[in-house]
């Protein structure tokens, strides 16, 4: 697989002043990226998660051309964010907030033509554009009302209007479904989820685990400025060793040969915790039949990234 984007030991250093008493501050340093570095494949979904302050955000804004490092160097779509930011900025769309980067007395639509005209599209070209965008992120009428009446739903759907409108290979989106309602959430994952398959690339951050384990291709865990960790839910799943709950449902009324607990059919269900789910499984399986048990329902429940997050974060 080509890589689309590349990061490669990129720094930020911030200097900010810490208070002493009422009236006296000293300069500090505050490292917010040491030396970040991953690749992001086309056509995949990427995401960035980490703690609060764990530098998210700064990563994504130094991809955009938003900060410079200070040290590092990142390549977005085969150029340099220093040597080449306008082109960077023509291969990207980028939301980092909903409630940012309109203007408020505008329509949605009108909006939408204004950003399209400052990427060099003609009137009609960017008018086209955005009646086709609104109707792909579902905002229907709601596109002919003025931005100032939009609900945080509408205008994150109308952000990633806004970052689709020059039609870029790849997308930056920072927590686009944080604090939306679950509709609302749902319909922006179901989006993203098509835009992938229409050859998007998208770098994805949210603090919603269930929706990093369901949207992204690779996983990336940043802390402190550092990447503690990377790779696909299931590869970071089986580097922690956390464990997997196997549960078999019996259909006999009577088993003396195992510790069971009633189901929710009524029937006794064993329950398993393992690392290796299918060798424990196959096993499991081969003893009921030779025993001469009947077997109802089969279930192996997955630890969640939430858990993944959690241990790694804790441990560094």
């Amino acid at each position: 697989m080509r890589e689309i984007i590349v990061a490669r030991n990129l720094v930020k250093i911030f200097k900010v002043k810490e208070r002493k008493g009422l009236f006296k501050s000293n300069p500090k340093l505050i490292r917010a990226l040491d030396r970040v570095s991953f690749e992001i494949y086309r056509g995949e979904i990427f995401s960035l998660v980490g703690p609060n302050g764990a530098g998210k955000t700064t990563t994504i804004k130094i991809l955009s051309t938003l900060l410079i490092p200070d040290e590092g160097e990142a390549i977005i779509n085969g150029y340099d964010i220093l040597k080449n930011p306008n082109k960077v900025r023509e291969s990207i769309g980028l939301t980092l907030s909903p409630e940012k980067g309109f203007y408020s007395r505008l329509t949605g639509i009108e909006n939408l033509v204004y950003y399209g005209r400052l990427y060099g599209l003609s009137k009609n070209e960017a008018l086209n554009k955005a009646k086709n965008l609104v109707e792909l992120v579902n905002l229907g009428k709601d596109a002919y009302r003025t931005v100032d009446e939009y609900s945080l739903g509408m205008k994150a759907k109308l952000s990633i209007a806004k970052c689709l409108i020059h039609d870029p290979p790849i997308l930056f989106l920072d927590e686009p479904t944080a604090g939306l309602d679950p509709l609302s959430a749902r319909r922006i994952r179901l989006l993203i989820s098509e835009l992938t398959k229409q050859g998007k690339t998208i770098l994805l951050t949210s603090h919603n685990m269930w929706e990093v384990e369901t949207l992204s291709s690779r996983v990336a865990v940043i802390n402190k400025g550092n990447i503690v960790a990377i790779g696909s839910s299931k590869e970071l799943k089986e580097k922690l060793g956390l464990k997997y709950v196997i549960e078999v449902e019996v259909l006999n009324n009577e088993i003396k040969d195992y510790e069971t607990s009633l189901g929710e059919r009524g029937n006794p269900v064993i329950k398993m915790i393992t690392d290796k789910p299918n060798e424990t499984l196959i096993k499991l399986i081969e003893e009921l039949k030779e025993k001469g048990y009947n077997i109802g329902y089969i279930r192996i429940i997955e630890p969640s990234m939430e858990e993944v997050f959690a241990r790694i974060v804790e441990e560094k």
